[in-house]
């Protein structure tokens, strides 16, 4: 049994007590049971179980709700606290607008918290503003999920600056997430910036504490590999990128139900960087790991794993395109779209760029087999599909 395991067990067995506890008198008991339970979700995020992760938070705030009404000024942290992990939870699930929702209630507790005690709960407001940042770029609101990192980066340079060996983890994580919002925006050299001020930190930290910090430091040479292909440098961009798999690959074997999906979405990054570079073999092999990762994944938890399957069908169809085989590689995108037409009919915002990538990725196919007329349907609609978001996306400005 690992030490998660055993975390495990040990808050199981305190939840059961402080239920008991809890029954007789819960004036006495009731704040221990929710903080019991808010760790209790934590612990089951960590081992992969998110469904039940899920419902442990959303009793600790129903919970910490009661508390709060009577004793906000004790509560009103506790219930933040809650509401920002339900927002991971709700994230971790696929739930994006039920997450946003639950971290702008955290942040608007946090802000009037800070408001009147910065120093106490400035982290927590910068930690909730992170989080939103997430939660807005998932659902496409770039400008404003890069405006947001921006405020919670500014808080924690001013608090790492104090307080070097407590913030600078989190100073490390909120310029990993500020290179990914100001790469969704195009920005690549401000972009490559940041996480290379990340990626120094990280392997500070690690260097000292790597059963801590090495998931931390494989995620930023993830996004550090990105940062690179997308300036050219491909190269280094695969350097980068081998250097997270081989992180990823150890915890993993140690822990597969919470490092598999990174693996499977650096092996995704690997295909991609192979495939840059030519060497199309190779790049077959990483995607075909990656899909038979996504597949597991997905098969427990499709509504979260569903958009990172789907992509991965993208790229083995591209793959196995350039290898000429074309009938497998339409095989593939077929998979591709049916996951992505459902994915759109739930979130249309966000996924339907991904439907459009896929329709073109199909005329292409279609096209390679001299099946013309279907080729030129599948390219219709990926036109027409991206000509109505650009026009949503103009109704949604002129709103404002």
């Amino acid at each position: 049994m690992d030490c998660q395991e055993e975390a495990l067990f040990a808050i199981e067995e305190a939840v059961e007590l402080y239920r008991q506890l809890a029954a007789d008198q819960p004036a006495a008991f009731s704040p221990h049971l929710a903080i019991c339970l808010n760790n209790l979700s934590i612990c089951l995020s960590d081992l992969g179980h998110q469904e039940e992760a899920l419902h442990t938070i959303e009793e600790a705030i129903e919970l910490y709700r009661r508390l709060a009404a009577d004793q906000p000024a004790a509560f009103n942290p506790d219930l933040a606290m809650s509401l920002n992990n339900l927002s991971n939870r709700l994230s971790d699930l696929g739930h994006r607008e039920k997450a946003m929702l639950a971290i702008e209630e955290a942040i608007e507790l946090r802000r009037q918290l800070a408001a009147d005690q910065p120093a106490a709960f400035n982290p927590d407001l910068a930690s909730s503003l992170n989080n939103l940042s997430n939660c807005l770029s998932d659902l496409g609101h770039k400008e404003e999920a890069l405006l947001v990192i921006e405020e919670a980066m500014e808080l924690y340079r001013q608090l790492a600056a104090d307080r070097p060996a407590a913030f600078n983890p989190d100073l490390a994580s909120s310029l990993n997430n500020l290179s990914l919002r100001l790469s969704d925006l195009g920005h690549q050299e401000k972009a490559l910036l940041a996480i290379e001020e990340a990626m120094e930190l990280y392997r500070q930290l690690a260097a000292d504490r790597s059963a801590a910090f090495n998931p931390d430091l494989a995620r930023s040479l993830n996004n550090l590999s990105l940062c690179l292909s997308d300036l050219g440098h491909q190269e280094k961009a695969l350097l980068a990128i081998e250097e997270a798999i081989a992180l990823r690959r150890q915890l993993a074997a140690d822990r597969p139900a919470a490092f598999n999906p990174h693996l499977a979405s650096s092996l995704n990054n690997l295909s991609n960087r192979l495939s840059d570079m030519g060497h199309q073999e190779e790049a077959l092999l990483a995607i075909e790991q990656a899909i038979e990762l996504h597949k597991q994944l997905a098969a427990d938890q499709p509504a979260t794993f569903n958009p990172d399957l789907a992509m991965s069908f993208n790229n083995l169809s591209l793959c196995l395109s350039d290898l000429g085989r074309q009938e497998e590689a339409l095989l593939a995108i077929e998979e591709a779209i049916q996951l992505c037409r459902q994915l759109a009919e739930v979130c249309p915002a966000v996924f339907n760029t991904v439907l459009v990538n896929s329709l073109k990725i199909l005329s292409n196919c279609l096209s390679g087999l001299s099946r013309f007329e279907e080729a030129s349907l599948a390219a219709e609609e990926a036109n027409k599909l991206s000509q109505e978001s650009t026009t949503d996306h103009l109704t949604v400005l002129s709103s404002k």
